[in-house]
């Protein structure tokens, strides 16, 4: 693969810097038109304030708190959901391959936010689980279906002389996946698995709906209290696409040094 010269790193830049120009005048022309009296001053309290000397959260960081302990449990539930249904499909069992189908595409071709109220609604007082438990249950089964098929993909993508080279090594089917087949695949599966971990940050918004006090819920409580439509949401907007935007490039970060590390 070619590198990218100087010449050309700076005609991006010079491009970004176009763009991004051109949005800032669009939006400001746009302001003007909308006749909205913006207080952006206001913001800044929702994060951080001092009282006696300390800084305090505001309720946007405590809001972000509870999506990322919603988001981490639930993907690490995903994952697990994922190869569980991933291995299953692959597996010689017609039980475990006729379960692990109906699992995806049950999950698949149905609403998540009816699947969060099936789960809030009808399960939940069943197994006797509060909305965190809830709503983490609900991401990490949506999630874990298409991260099986993600898996899936992948580990059909190792080709067969792996397995027959693990095979001759006298390696069980265990240790076959281990030590052979998942490592390699992680680096074809890791890609369309960090989409599905952004998915997941976006979709947590939706657990505002029962109620639980995450990022968007303390969005939807300042407006209500404040009238900052726009201020808020866009705050809001801005930290879903920090928090995204960082599991992007902690990924890529990953995905290099793995690379450097077999080259």
């Amino acid at each position: 693969m070619q590198k990218p010269t100087l010449s050309q790193g700076f005609g991006d830049l010079v491009k970004f810097l176009l763009l991004a120009g051109l949005l800032v005048w669009l939006l400001g022309r746009g302001s003007t038109r909308l006749d909205y009296n913006w207080q952006w001053y206001r913001i800044p309290q929702y994060f951080f304030s001092l009282e006696d000397g300390r800084i305090v959260p505001g309720l946007l960081v405590k809001g972000l708190w509870v999506t990322l302990q919603i988001t981490g449990c639930s993907l690490v539930a995903a994952f697990f959901f994922g190869l569980t249904g991933a291995l299953s499909r692959l597996s010689t069992s017609p039980i475990a391959r006729l379960l692990a189908r109906g699992y995806v595409e049950g999950i698949r071709n149905t609403p998540l936010l009816v699947q969060l109220f099936f789960i809030y609604f009808v399960l939940s007082p069943v197994l006797d689980i509060g909305r965190f438990a809830s709503a983490v249950l609900a991401l990490s089964l949506f999630e874990g279906a298409y991260a099986a098929e993600i898996i899936r993909a992948g580990i059909q993508g190792i080709p067969k002389t792996q397995w027959e080279g693990a095979a001759s090594l006298g390696l069980d089917t265990r240790l076959t996946y281990r030590l052979v087949i998942l490592p390699q695949a992680l680096r074809q599966m890791l890609p369309p698995l960090t989409g599905q971990a952004v998915s997941l940050v976006k979709d947590s918004a939706l657990v505002s709906t029962i109620a639980i006090y995450d990022l968007t819920m303390q969005g939807q409580a300042i407006v209500a209290r404040t009238f900052l439509v726009f201020e808020v949401w866009f705050a809001v907007a801005l930290v879903y696409l920090v928090l995204t935007l960082s599991i992007s490039s902690l990924v890529r970060v990953l995905e290099r040094r793995r690379i450097n590390y077999y080259a």
